[in-house]
């Protein structure tokens, strides 16, 4: 196991220098002085054509494709991003300031995500073509089916347009006003659901909980319907296998064939496609956060690439492909654990 771990490790680095080669090949498209926009906040300067080629010598924005990779690795790796346009800030700390949200957001959407995929992929392997399958199965295929923008619009519209039950945005603007101004508001982690709760203020708290429930619904019901597809077919195949047919045969319960037999060895490839989902969703929900105006990494990258900012863009291309690499490789581990086969290879 540790072996296994260590490669792994050893493969990281090199995973991470072709991500960033990529990111820079695309980012190399551009223009010197379009390159120069995600360094400088100053539209006057980018005017003057005097002043532009002193800061493109300055940040050598014109020097060969070789040396330029290695310089602009360089400010990667002292966490120098550039300027974002959209948010009127350093990259990174727009990143910092955001993420927070897009991590709370994503922490509550993992736990209807892996219950309800998982309990109800079961439930429609064991009754495998009855009334029962034939429902999940409607529900699960529209569910993957729609787009993400139209769910969401649709829960926004009945939840908040007729209902009034569930606003967009993260906080209601008393709410906000005691959060991001008040003095008597701590923010220990910046997930505003948790610091409400260590700053015994349960009014933000529900506040907070009644911002989040429209996104997670969206979130939660077109990522589940995609693991209950997956769930659904890995269960049937196992329940077919040989050693669960001689478990029946000898008069094991149904209860225990599936829960105990069956289903610990269906999850060992649901295990992979739900770590890779959720890491998928920790890399920014785009189109969730931008529909309900949600103040995450995904609404600011949405409105950085509207807007041109391609500073912002990249940070977030940079931050989506590391946090998918990682991920990948706690997926990879993780799998190991569950099973050893992998670990053996």
């Amino acid at each position: 196991m540790v072996a296994y771990i260590i490669r792994r490790l050893l493969l990281l680095p090199v995973i991470l220098f072709g991500v960033t080669f990529l990111i820079y090949c695309m980012f190399s498209l551009l223009s010197p002085e379009e390159r120069l926009a995600t360094y400088v906040n100053n539209p006057n300067i980018l005017k003057s054509t005097q002043a532009s080629q002193r800061l493109i010598k300055k940040f050598h924005l014109d020097d060969p494709f070789p040396l330029g990779y290695i310089r602009w690795a360089d400010k990667i790796i002292r966490f120098n991003l550039g300027w974002s346009k959209a948010a009127n800030q350093p990259v990174w700390d727009a990143i910092c300031q955001r993420f927070p949200a897009t991590l709370e957001l994503v922490m509550y959407s993992i736990i209807p995500v892996i219950l309800v995929g998982i309990w109800l992929g079961v439930i429609s392997a064991v009754h495998h073509n009855d009334i029962v399958d034939q429902s999940i199965r409607v529900i699960a295929i529209v569910g993957w089916s729609l787009p993400t923008f139209i769910f969401g619009l649709f829960v926004l519209f009945v939840f908040y347009g007729i209902l009034g039950w569930l606003p967009p945005g993260r906080l209601s603007t008393w709410a906000q006003d005691i959060v991001y101004t008040g003095t008597k508001f701590h923010n220990y982690t910046h997930l505003v659901t948790i610091d409400a709760l260590l700053n015994g203020n349960i009014p933000i708290f529900l506040d907070a909980l009644r911002h989040l429930v429209a996104p997670i619904i969206t979130l939660s019901y077109i990522s589940w319907a995609f693991l209950l597809r997956i769930t659904r077919s890995s269960m049937l195949d196992t329940l077919r296998k040989d050693y669960i047919r001689t478990a029946r045969s000898k008069g094991v319960d149904e209860h225990t064939v599936v829960h105990k037999h069956a289903e610990k060895n269906a999850l060992i490839p649901v295990v992979t496609i739900a770590g890779m989902m959720i890491v998928g969703m920790l890399g920014g929900v785009v189109i969730t956060e931008t529909v309900f105006t949600y103040p995450g990494v995904g609404f600011w990258a949405a409105t950085a690439a509207q807007q041109l900012d391609y500073g912002s863009v990249l940070g977030f291309a940079l931050l989506f492909a590391s946090i998918m690499v990682i991920g990948n490789l706690i997926v990879d581990v993780s799998y190991a654990l569950i099973d050893p086969r992998v670990r053996l290879e």
